[in-house]
């Protein structure tokens, strides 16, 4: 759920346009009843003026789908592919490679100190929240093995399953590519043949996305990283955690600015009770300064907003 945002998109076809015109200018439209209902299923609160995202999302499933608005919101309560589908559209899983580069390293680092202290042969575990489509996992996975760690698991957690399946494939374009020191370069890799059949075959409910993407897509990352990163389709407003492992940190960058506070607090309560004793808490600079947990302190740092946890 990193960096959720998407311009206009202009109406494709005649039954598009017609139902886009009818959203706007019909009465029976309700724009806040769909608002309520994507906040209630995922906790998303999805501002006013990104009106025309969720129309251009619910006119996409309902189109796509064959249904009117009426039928379509009749349908989601019922029908849990169909919910998935709408919420993926409303959720745009758009991230960049070496984001903030800050927690980047100060999560290498970490991993570094952690290894040279560490006895015990227990992996080092990081947990990227809202992952997208995997370019905050990867990126974290090519700057650690870039300092010779193996010893660690990276899991990337979202509430799109569109984009866990682009996350899984790993496939990315030539402008993603660019973003990516050069210690790392060495982690990327030509998509073969294979590969694009792969993507083409894959199911599920993005297979048009999956073609065009896939058309778009020069480079993929290497095969060496892949048994280090695994990645779940997640949404963090329920109370299950997705891993019964205690995380050694947990990056979670750009995302709680989209919940109300109340959910805010109860997210980095979970979060902070899936975080090992002495790891960290990695949250967006800026995010989250009302948060003051007894069993976390807030570490001094000039450029990452980080959380230590000090207590159980």
């Amino acid at each position: 759920m990193n960096n959720r945002t998407q311009p206009d998109r202009a109406p494709v076809n005649n039954a598009e346009f017609a139902l886009s015109e009818a959203l706007r200018q019909s009465g029976r439209f309700d724009a806040g009843q769909w608002q309520k209902y994507i906040e209630h299923e995922i906790g998303f609160v999805l501002p006013d003026m990104q009106l025309q995202w969720l129309i251009n999302a619910i006119e996409c499933t309902a189109i796509s789908n064959g249904l009117t608005l009426e039928q379509l919101w009749i349908q989601l309560p019922k029908n849990s592919e169909l919910r998935q589908q709408f919420l993926d559209k409303v959720l745009i899983h758009e991230s960049r490679f070496f984001r903030h580069k800050p927690s980047i390293d100060f999560v290498t680092k970490y991993a570094l100190q952690h290894q040279n202290a560490n006895e015990v042969d227990s992996p080092f575990r990081i947990w990227s929240v809202g992952c997208a489509s995997g370019q905050e996992a990867w990126s974290l996975a090519m700057s650690l093995s870039a300092e010779q760690l193996s010893n660690y698991c990276i899991l990337g957690t979202d509430v799109s399953e569109q984009a866990i399946i682009d996350a899984r494939l790993a496939q990315y374009d030539k402008r993603q590519q660019s973003l990516i020191p050069e210690r790392c370069q060495q982690f990327v890799q030509p998509i073969t043949t294979k590969s694009i059949s792969r993507r083409l075959n894959t199911g599920g409910i993005a297979d048009q996305s999956n073609m065009s993407n896939s058309t778009q897509s020069s480079w993929q990352i290497a095969s060496v990283l892949k048994p280090y990163v695994n990645f779940a389709v997640h949404n963090i407003i329920e109370q299950q955690s997705p891993t019964s492992h205690l995380q050694n940190v947990i990056i979670c960058q750009n995302m709680l600015l989209y919940f109300r506070k109340f959910d805010q607090r109860d997210i980095l309560a979970r979060l902070s009770e899936q975080c090992a004793l002495a790891g960290y808490i990695i949250l967006a600079p800026g995010e989250a300064l009302f948060w003051r947990p007894s069993n976390m302190r807030r570490i001094a740092h000039p450029q990452v907003n980080v959380w230590q946890k000090i207590s159980a």
